[in-house]
């Protein structure tokens, strides 16, 4: 059917965008000899997941043990869990998954280590591990370096049950950046931080196989950087305002849209769209990004800013003149496509505009 027989809000997926950009990760990696492993924190899909692995990814990332427990059941065999984990229960839901597939855990503290050594000696099992790396963006990781190698070393010598296979990081303080030339130095360091921290390692009898960096602001120039074996972005596969305003896309690149209907105007002031909080999110940039204008792109309408949402209104003003009025239609492209993914059920699978099925968010509100 024709996207305007939809209900609003609706959240339509772009399939032929997606491909592309699916496909342009993929050449990316191929030209460089590296493998990718993208993070399906955006779209939370075993669809969409089977697709990025039938392209060429190695395996996938996730943040949380329910996403790789939908995944995993769902037919991904590759998965890192990049979000250090210590607790009893979270690592008995993890050893139920490894006879499906290959679970890589994230280790970034000597304490942590123990845990997840104890529980795996315990059980009797080895997992594979590797190591976060802090490039910048304070959140969790060891610092690059020494503190990585001292952390490497206590997994090594104390730590028999976990196989130190590799290191990794996730500069996501590259959304703040006000240039992409802030962007390229970000994205440089991420990865030569990265490489020095395997070499170091290597120098002191640790192999490290696996150099993996992500965050899609950063991946191409990270992942030139040499040594770098592997590349990690999530948003990429849809895109959205956010990496619009950063420099590492267009609007025609954004597979994922929102369509709405204006339910309310006052003259020439403001227009209401029934997308709001609930629909579109609040999200401006988690790390201080400050390029995106308002809380969603309004497709062809530059005249019209959202500037507040409420749960179910999108209030949106006017500037100039519009020839939008009640009842109206209009796409919008979200600032931040992951959170908003995770706000639906289902999207609906657009060609041309023309709806051609739809593939349900399997993994929506998996935050354990």
């Amino acid at each position: 059917m024709d996207i305007t027989q939809l209900d609003t809000p609706s959240l339509l997926l772009d399939v032929d965008k997606m491909e592309a950009n699916i496909k342009r990760i993929d050449s990316f990696a191929k030209e460089q000899g590296i493998a990718w492993r993208p993070h399906i924190k955006t779209h939370k899909s075993v669809e969409i997941a089977k697709r990025q692995v039938a392209s060429g990814a190695c395996g996938i990332t996730v943040a949380k043990v329910a996403e790789a427990e939908v995944m995993a059941r769902g037919g991904i065999t590759n998965i890192l869990i990049a979000y250090p984990l210590a607790s009893r229960k979270k690592l008995e839901r993890v050893a139920e998954l490894l006879p499906l597939a290959t679970i890589i855990l994230t280790i970034d503290s000597a304490e942590q280590a123990q845990h997840v050594q104890a529980f795996f000696q315990q059980i009797g099992q080895d997992i594979e591990v590797w190591i976060k790396v802090d490039s910048g963006l304070k959140r969790c990781g060891v610092d690059p370096g020494e503190p990585t190698l001292r952390l490497a070393q206590h997994v090594s010598e104390n730590c028999p049950n976990l196989r130190l296979r590799g290191l990794y990081t996730h500069a996501g303080h590259s959304y703040a950046a006000s240039t992409y030339e802030q962007i390229e130095k970000i994205g440089r360091y991420e990865g030569e931080c990265i490489v020095a921290s395997a070499e170091l390692c290597e120098q002191h009898g640790i192999p490290i196989e696996v150099r993996s960096v992500g965050s899609t602001p950063t991946f191409q120039i990270a992942g030139k950087v040499p040594g770098i074996t592997e590349v990690r972005p999530g948003n990429a596969v849809f895109y959205d305002a956010i990496q619009v305003g950063l420099g590492v896309a267009s609007y025609s690149d954004c597979a994922l849209r929102l369509i709405s209907t204006v339910v309310s105007q006052r003259a020439t002031e403001r227009l209401v769209f029934d997308t709001g909080s609930k629909s579109l999110s609040l999200d401006q940039g988690a790390h201080g990004n400050a390029t995106v204008k308002g809380f969603g792109h309004v497709v062809d309408h530059p005249e019209i800013v959202l500037e507040r949402l409420s749960e179910e209104h999108g209030i949106a003003a006017i500037q100039g003149r519009t020839t939008l009025g009640l009842l109206d239609r209009v796409q919008i492209i979200p600032n931040h496509a992951c959170t908003v993914m995770n706000l639906f059920d289902q999207v609906y699978l657009v060609k041309n505009d023309e709806v051609i099925g739809t593939w349900p968010v399997d993994a929506r509100g998996k935050v354990q």
